[in-house]
């Protein structure tokens, strides 16, 4: 089944370990965190080099997201994918890989 998020993706789903996950949604937190502040910044007129340093630490704090769930995804999927003989794994992988390195 289809639907608008996944752009024609199969409903594939990952399973990660409670542990991960609530790891994953305390970084996302901080990240939402960081976002609401941003914005109350720009309504501040906060200096515009204070902002872009927040802005950097909110990337860098989304990037360490992406490089866990990279992490697990080349641990768990991936290999279980290539386990079960699917090597179009690998040509997904690296699409990822390649979206992830244009930021």
């Amino acid at each position: 089944m289809e639907d608008g998020l996944n752009d024609g993706i199969s409903c594939r789903k990952s399973h990660h370990p409670e542990e991960v996950k609530r790891n994953l949604t305390s970084r996302l937190n901080r990240v939402e965190g960081q976002i609401r502040g941003i914005k109350g910044m720009i309504e501040k007129d906060v200096y515009c080099d204070d902002v872009i340093t927040q802005l950097s630490a909110t990337q860098s704090a989304l990037n360490s997201v992406a490089k866990i769930l990279l992490e697990g995804h080349l641990k768990g999927c991936v290999v279980d994918r290539l386990n079960e003989g699917d090597d179009s794994v690998l040509d997904e992988f690296v699409v990822t890989i390649q979206k992830l390195m244009k930021k």
